[in-house]
């Protein structure tokens, strides 16, 4: 045997040890780590704070968001460790957090209100941003490069709130998609303890949608330095529109949404295999989520999203055909790049349980060349990379703040980092604030539940606020996590 073929079968096979352990006894208080979880969404919020918001260190910031436009856009969440509202983040953070609840809320407990308010804190911004002037969708509040400039306290922030937008004379497909898909989520989420706020969700969702596909093109090229490196649409906007027709057909069971579907939707990235999902690239997510309607409906037009599903997981399951190697790191947890690699790992980990709900509720399994893979290997591998990011890895510790005995104290945000407002009232500018963020001790506030970028390809973590591609938490890695963590707490033994 060629000697690099025996070093690689051998690799799967560790890795198929690693990531497929017997058993589902209870390694961690998932509960905890999912109320946690949560709770991390209180201290990301802009706005006026209401009346028991759980990050105590926090008060208002940004309560004039807008007001220079004659828009109100006071409210809505801080991307990551910044000032920043960016409108494609948030809207992708709220429409995870939206499916975590409708798919996992069951599981979720008391903490299920909790979970609805943060998707709402997302939503009514979205609501605002999309519907306060008629043929417009404000998609972010700050200048990147102002901002970064500074390090300050959102309570003291003073760098510009210019506000940026999409029409039709500067379209934003991507972002609008995304809004789009954000708004239908969250009016599932609220279908039962909230119908009228489903509704208007619902409408203006589809509004969206409208204004999306009618005026094509990417935010990217319409507002350029303002959202680009930042968060540029690299993967384009095809794949937001598909996704956005999906979660309306979802939402609103009209069938037009489906007629869409069918007829643009191989236009739209639909034959395409991808491998990662996150705020930018959504063609896995979409198909996961059309996947249910052939496996559930027998919706025989969405067989080939099951079949592209199929492949998704195939790729990440150590030992079938499909399955790409180098994608783990030796601890076993998955690994697609180095900067704020922790997003991918909880989407993926999302969508294994998604997928694996809906092959288990008909009955079917994952295709893998020859092979089969069933919803509960699904669930083991999801379990597996939870498990990692509470503190089952070769480090020992755990990589949500406030989680475990051991985790990251440095976070690489700026609130966490300086006194709190009551701690030191007196404003602290935006050069004095840097002493902050270089100082070696932990942060004086705990961002409860915020999981951080996470560790290197060999399992290396540095809990340094300096280096934000390992240090910095951010949305879009915990809105995905709830609907697991939810999971684990509602199923798992104790």
């Amino acid at each position: 045997m060629d000697p690099s073929r025996g070093s690689l079968v051998a690799t799967v096979a560790v890795l198929h040890l690693l990531l497929f352990a017997p058993g589902m006894a209870a390694a961690f208080n998932y509960a905890d780590a999912l109320a946690k979880s949560i709770i991390f969404f209180e201290g990301q919020r802009s706005g006026k704070l209401p009346p028991g918001n759980r990050m105590p260190w926090r008060a208002d910031s940004g309560l004039t968001d807008g007001a220079q436009y004659n828009v109100d856009l006071v409210g809505g969440y801080y991307d990551a460790g910044d000032n920043l509202k960016f409108g494609l983040p948030m809207a992708f953070s709220t429409t995870m957090l939206a499916w975590s609840v409708a798919d996992f809320g069951k599981f979720m407990g008391a903490e299920l209100p909790h979970a609805r308010a943060a998707v709402r804190w997302g939503a009514d911004y979205l609501l605002k941003a999309a519907t306060a002037t008629p043929g417009v969708l404000y998609v972010q509040v700050g200048e990147p490069g102002r901002d970064h400039a500074c390090w300050e306290r959102p309570e003291d922030m003073d760098t510009p709130r210019s506000v940026y937008r999409v029409d039709a004379n500067k379209p934003g497909s991507d972002v609008a998609g995304e809004t789009a898909a954000a708004l239908a989520a969250s009016s599932i989420a609220f279908r039962r303890s909230d119908p009228a706020y489903a509704s208007r969700l619902l409408d203006a969702a589809m509004e969206v949608f409208d204004f999306a596909d009618r005026h094509r093109g990417s935010y990217s090229d319409s507002l350029s330095s303002e959202v680009c490196p930042f968060y540029c649409s690299y993967s384009g906007y095809h794949d937001e529109l598909l996704w956005a027709a999906s979660w309306l057909h979802r939402a609103s069971n009209n069938a037009s949404y489906m007629t869409y579907v069918e007829a643009y939707g191989m236009q739209l990235g639909a034959g395409d295999d991808d491998y990662s999902f996150s705020w930018d690239d959504k063609r896995v997510g979409t198909k996961v989520l059309l996947s249910r309607g052939f496996l559930r409906r027998k919706l025989q037009g969405l067989q080939l999203y099951k079949a592209h599903s199929d492949s998704y997981i195939c790729s990440l399951v150590p030992g079938t055909s499909g399955f790409q190697a180098g994608q783990y790191t030796p601890g076993g947890l998955i690994y697609k790049e180095g900067e704020s690699n922790m997003q991918y790992v909880t989407t993926a980990t999302f969508l294994l349980l998604a997928y694996s709900k809906y092959l288990k509720s008909s009955g079917a399994t994952v295709s893998c060349g020859g092979g089969v893979v069933s919803p509960a290997d699904l669930v083991a591998l999801a379990k597996r990379q939870v498990d990692y990011i509470l503190g089952k890895n070769p480090a020992g510790r755990s990589y949500m703040v406030g989680f475990g005995a051991r985790y990251p104290e440095r976070a690489h945000h700026r609130g966490a980092s300086m006194p709190s407002v009551r701690a030191h009232p007196g404003r602290i500018g935006c050069d004095a604030g840097f002493q902050y963020l270089h100082a070696g001790g932990a942060n004086p506030n705990v961002l409860v539940g915020a999981v951080v970028g996470g560790p290197d390809s060999r399992d290396g973590f540095d809990d340094d606020r300096g280096n934000y591609a390992q240090s910095e938490p951010a949305t879009y890695i915990n809105a995905p996590l709830v609907g697991a963590l939810a999971f684990f707490a509602g199923t798992t033994r104790k």
